[in-house]
C-alpha cells in the first residue's frame, strides 16, 4: 500500500518537472509486476475501475439494441446508439467496424442482441478489450453509463508492465493523487501476492519525465 502523501508529492512532481504547455496533458501512471506468471490466466488483470475525480474527459460509450434502452441512452446522451440491423451491417464493413471498436470505450448491448454482437462484431471488439456488458430488460443504463463515463479499464494480457490514465494537468494534484489511490488498492486487491507482485510505480504528464512512485 502507497501512502497517499507520498501519491501526491510524486503528482505535483511530475508536473512541476513537465515542460509548460498551453494545453491540458493527460497524467498517466505505468505499473511494473513482479514474482507473477501472466501466462497463467487466472494472474491476468482485467479491470474497470472507477476514479474518484475521473480522467478529466469522457470515456465515449457506444450503446446497442432497440426500445427502451435505446430511449435511455439518449438520456444518458451516450456517444453512438447502435440498432440490431446495424449490427449485422457493420459485419459486413470491416473498416467502420474497426473505426467504431477503436472510438468508443465502453459498449453496453441489451442481453438480447448479443448473440448478434458475438457474430457480426465480436472479432473487432474482442480483441481490443470491448465486447459488450449485457444489459437484461428493465435494467436502468444511466448510472452505468455515469459510472463507466468516469472510469478506467486495465486489461493485462500476458504482459508484466501496463499503463492507464488517471487524470490531467488541468485539474488539482489532490484529485489525481486520489485517482491514482483508487487504481493502485485495485490493482493491489486482485495480485495474488498484493503489493508485495507490484515492482514499481511511475507517474508522469504526456510530455514529461517519469517521477517513481514504488
Amino acid at each position: 500500500m502507497v501512502d497517499r502523501a507520498k501519491i501526491l508529492d510524486a503528482v505535483k512532481t511530475a508536473i512541476e518537472k513537465a515542460p509548460k504547455r498551453k494545453f491540458s496533458e493527460s497524467i498517466d501512471i505505468t505499473i511494473n509486476l513482479k514474482n507473477i506468471d501472466m501466462a497463467q490466466p487466472k494472474n491476468r488483470i482485467d479491470e474497470t475501475i472507477l476514479l474518484p475525480h475521473g480522467t478529466g474527459e469522457k470515456n465515449g460509450i457506444c450503446v446497442i439494441g432497440k426500445g427502451d434502452i435505446v430511449t435511455q441512452a439518449k438520456e444518458a446522451k451516450v456517444d453512438l446508439i447502435i440498432g440490431p440491423e446495424e449490427v449485422e451491417r457493420l459485419g459486413g464493413a470491416p473498416r467502420e467496424a474497426r473505426r467504431v471498436a477503436s472510438t468508443y470505450k465502453y459498449f453496453l448491448a441489451e442481453t438480447a442482441v448479443m448473440p448478434q454482437v458475438g457474430r457480426f462484431l465480436g472479432p473487432r471488439l474482442g480483441p481490443r478489450g470491448r465486447m459488450p456488458m449485457p444489459i437484461p430488460g428493465q435494467t436502468d443504463i444511466r448510472p452505468i453509463v455515469e459510472r463507466l463515463r468516469n472510469s478506467v479499464k486495465i486489461r493485462t494480457k500476458d504482459k508484466t508492465v501496463f499503463s492507464t490514465k488517471v487524470g490531467s494537468t488541468a485539474m488539482a494534484p489532490e484529485q489525481v493523487a486520489e485517482n491514482i489511490d483508487a487504481v493502485v488498492k485495485r490493482i493491489e486487491s486482485v495480485l495474488e501476492q498484493g503489493h508485495l507482485n507490484v515492482r514499481s510505480i511511475f507517474v508522469k504528464t504526456t510530455m514529461g519525465p517519469s517521477v517513481r512512485l514504488v
